[in-house]
């Protein structure tokens, strides 16, 4: 493996640095101290910053030489709300918040990658370092590329990376094409009319006709999506009457849930299938229905020319531990805001067996520092290639 002796030097600063991150996590739109600490070392290390985007994401911009291209590199900086519960020195100080998702680590690696940048200048262009803020579904890219990242700081590509438990931390897979899924919610209240349970007769009863939508949900994907294109439709959250009436039918039942797809057209699809299922079952049980889809994050999608560029970086790094073939996932990230406006790549770091609580979003979740030399190298390899003209194939 290729990790450059001035990472490897760094190493221990940036694992005490993650770990901090870790015991001091911020929610999506709150992540001031976060902030803070990545702007005073990128201006430590020489990096022009730029904070305030998207409320408290930070931009540092290095430009070096004459070169003219322009790349961007992303690494979200929030935590989940939820609890940590496993005992650890560097534990989460905050209850019922955790950076459960390893984006402390993704933070640690990019500004390992930009501290070595700025210290070795070893390229001819310029890379924006983007730290962004409330990737988990408060809507942080979709906020910073409204308040104008890319007129601010233009970007020829731009790319991410997140971790991937599973994949070993020397393992990185780098796959063109779609990587994760579009992530919509919806919401669908059945308004009946409430009655007497011994006598349902008298009303318009919603909780009968809950239960045929629900099960009717999964003839979407089962019947009516393409078998060849991947697609998610679940239901969860069900909220009707009250327990402690067990002899009432309710007026009002509510249902929501979430829709995944890879495609635009599937997206479509799903949309308009779930509002005909909750339309039809509303006509077939004479009650009235309310149907919201909301729209949250495109899938994100690698464009050709931007993954042959990372591919040809990732194998300076990885040499033969670069996967090309890896499945995609139907979770969701708002990167796929970025990559809407520029050609863009995002890319899976190794970090370590998938055991014991290692998958994201689970309470004893925590990133793997092992992967931190290796996501840094892998930064500094993109930004060296790239920009020094290398096609990366």
């Amino acid at each position: 493996m290729s990790i450059p002796a001035r990472i490897k030097d760094d190493l221990p600063f940036l694992t005490s640095l993650r770990r901090d991150l870790h015991a001091h996590p911020e929610l999506g739109f709150e992540e001031e101290r976060t902030g803070s600490i990545v702007a005073q070392l990128l201006e430590e290390a020489g990096v022009t910053v730029h904070r305030g985007l998207g409320g408290t994401g930070v931009v540092g911009t290095l430009q070096i030489g004459n070169g003219t291209r322009r790349i961007g590199l992303r690494a979200d900086m929030d935590a989940l709300a939820m609890p940590e519960m496993a005992e650890r020195p560097y534990k989460s100080t905050v209850s019922g918040k955790m950076h459960a998702c390893g984006h402390d680590g993704h933070t640690a690696m990019l500004l390992g990658a930009a501290r070595h940048l700025a210290a070795t200048r070893n390229f001819s262009g310029t890379v924006h370092f983007i730290f962004q803020p409330a990737e988990e579904g408060r809507g942080g890219a979709k906020r910073m590329v409204e308040d104008g990242l890319f007129q601010l700081f233009p970007c020829d590509a731009v790319y991410g990376l997140h971790n991937m438990p599973g994949l070993a931390v020397d393992e990185i897979a780098v796959v063109e094409g779609p990587q994760l899924a579009s992530s919509d919610s919806w919401r669908i209240t059945f308004r009946g009319t409430g009655t007497h349970g011994a006598k349902p007769h008298l009303g318009r009863d919603p909780i009968t006709a809950a239960g045929t939508l629900l099960s009717s949900l999964q003839t979407i994907v089962g019947r009516v999506v393409d078998p060849l294109q991947p697609a998610v439709v679940s239901a969860c959250f069900l909220q009707a009457g009250d327990p402690k009436a067990l002899n009432v039918i309710p007026d009002v039942v509510e249902i929501g849930g979430t829709a995944r797809a890879y495609s635009p057209q599937v997206r479509d699809q799903l949309e308009t299938e779930i509002g005909r299922l909750a339309h039809g079952t509303a006509a077939m049980y004479g009650i009235a229905v309310d149907y919201a889809f909301e729209r949250r994050i495109p899938p994100v999608v690698n464009d050709a020319d931007a993954t042959a560029r990372a591919l040809g970086a990732a194998g300076a790094v990885f040499n033969e531990k670069v996967r090309t073939s890896f499945p995609p996932s139907t979770a969701g990230d708002d990167f796929a805001f970025f990559a809407q406006n520029v050609p863009g790549c995002y890319v899976w770091l190794g970090n370590g067996p998938a055991v014991d609580g290692a998958l994201h979003h689970n309470t004893a979740y925590d990133f793997n520092d092992a992967a931190l030399g290796y996501g840094a190298a892998y930064w500094v390899a993109l930004v060296e290639r790239e920009l020094q003209g290398l096609d990366g194939v």
